[in-house]
């Protein structure tokens, strides 16, 4: 038993366990969403989350990586300074934002777009209340506690979904009721962070000029990838939009929609990777950082060529249980097949990057994520002149991969250390195997015991 606790606690899982449980509650809270809500209140409720999480997107993109990067690994003086630094910028950024608010506020009796009066009446009220919340998930990260990371996500999206589900039950999932949830969900959040201590408040006051420009130095970067990176999405579905058809970009989104078997692992040893790779860069251990990097992407990509097998095997499957029998027969499978196999440079992509952002080069991620974002247009537009339907756009995908993954290789080399490419997936390989013979050593220990 207090093996099992052991292992339950390891912060591989609890990232795993974070990611897979918010995917879990979302796919429900949606699913809730489209049962409650006509038709065009739906829409409007989609736009008000995506315009907060855009704003939200500036908060965290400035503080989040610049936050791990200053915080891990430093000496406990320092580590106060970064925090009171990063409340100081958050309480800013959030103050900037309410200031362009509250003239709106003033004519938002004018204004007859509902999705846009729902935005502007709730923007402050939930920059306000969604402000502890994000300092602590900064704090978490940066000490990689993925355990109090699990518990603020779990509490702000499993709330919002049993008070979803309560106003479902009671016929009162109206907008309005449901933006009064999502905001108490959101409340309910950070008062938690802040009355167990996590939010560390108490240091705002450590809070220096030199540190806020350091992270505003480093974040104003870091926030245009985030910014940029959010762009591929957002023009790939206006593309199939206006150019195919919304029945185009339907097949397309359900194909794309089954990458999250690949996405939560992916994410998951990101945000454990990171503050690890920080902490030896600060100590100046340059060879643990690149073997850190090395091991991850060999860690996550190996297991992926058996998830690609049966991707390629039960696609048909997949598609028919979340899609249901009208997508059958559809492109819908074989988009989801190509992204399984051009999936296997995601992690490569996406570890060269985080390298970049440790060794203080996130100005390198900025502009390549720009000229990812062109590449990614002029393929798309080239794929669909080609093919005439949306394997063009799903076969586009490759091309600012592939340009991301050498950029990245090139710059680590160039500024950092010199590695060999390959040698990531040896290392990947024999930390697998490593892993599986002391698994197999302690579940032997345990029978003995026994």
């Amino acid at each position: 038993m207090q093996g099992l606790l052991k292992k339950l606690g390891n912060m591989h899982f609890l990232s795993l366990l974070g990611n897979g449980s918010m995917s879990v509650i979302n796919m429900v809270t949606v699913a809730l969403l489209y049962r409650s809500l006509p038709i065009a209140d739906n829409g409007i409720w989609i736009f008000y989350q995506t315009a907060t999480l855009f704003i939200d997107t500036f908060r965290h993109g400035i503080l989040n990586t610049a936050f791990i990067k200053f915080y891990a690994g430093a000496t406990k003086a320092r580590a106060e300074e970064v925090i009171g630094s990063t409340w100081f910028l958050a309480v800013s950024i959030s103050g900037f934002f309410i200031l362009l608010n509250i003239p709106m506020l003033l004519v938002i009796s004018y204004v007859q777009d509902k999705a846009i009066v729902l935005f502007i009446k709730y923007l402050t009220i939930n920059l306000l209340f969604s402000l502890p919340s994000l300092v602590a998930i900064c704090i978490a990260q940066g000490e990689l506690r993925f355990d109090r990371l699990l518990y603020l996500r779990v509490s702000n999206n499993g709330l919002f979904l049993f008070f979803l589900l309560v106003l479902f039950l009671i016929n009162q999932a109206t907008l309005q009721n449901i933006a009064y949830a999502n905001l108490l969900a959101i409340l309910s959040a950070s008062l938690i962070a802040l009355f167990a201590g996590w939010t560390k408040i108490q240091f705002f006051h450590k809070s220096s000029t030199a540190c806020v420009k350091e992270i505003v130095h480093f974040g104003k970067f870091t926030v245009g990838t985030f910014i940029s990176a959010s762009l591929f999405r957002i023009t790939d579905t206006f593309i199939i939009n206006f150019m195919l058809g919304p029945a185009a970009l339907a097949i397309y989104s359900l194909g794309q929609r089954l990458m999250e078997i690949v996405e939560i692992p992916l994410r998951s040893f990101i945000a454990t990777a990171m503050p690890s790779m920080s902490s030896a860069y600060n100590r100046g251990e340059k060879t643990e950082v690149i073997y850190t990097m090395q091991k991850y992407i060999g860690m996550i990509t190996l297991p992926l060529i058996p998830v690609l097998l049966g991707a390629f095997a039960f696609s048909d499957l997949a598609i028919s249980l979340i899609g249901g029998g009208k997508y059958v027969g559809t492109e819908a499978s074989n988009v989801f097949r190509l992204f399984m196999t051009f999936a296997l440079l995601f992690p490569a992509d996406r570890f060269f990057a985080i390298g970049l952002d440790v060794i203080n080069k996130p100005d390198i991620n900025f502009r390549k994520v720009l000229i990812m974002l062109v590449i990614n247009l002029v393929a798309d537009y080239v794929g669909i002149l080609i093919f005439g339907n949306v394997y063009g756009i799903t076969i586009s995908t490759l091309f600012p991969t592939l340009f991301a993954v050498i950029i990245g290789y090139n710059a680590m080399q160039k500024h950092y250390m010199r590695f060999n490419f390959w040698e990531a997936y040896y290392i990947g390989l024999n930390e697998l195997k490593a892993l599986i013979k002391l698994s197999i050593s302690k579940k032997q220990e345990t029978l003995q015991n026994h």
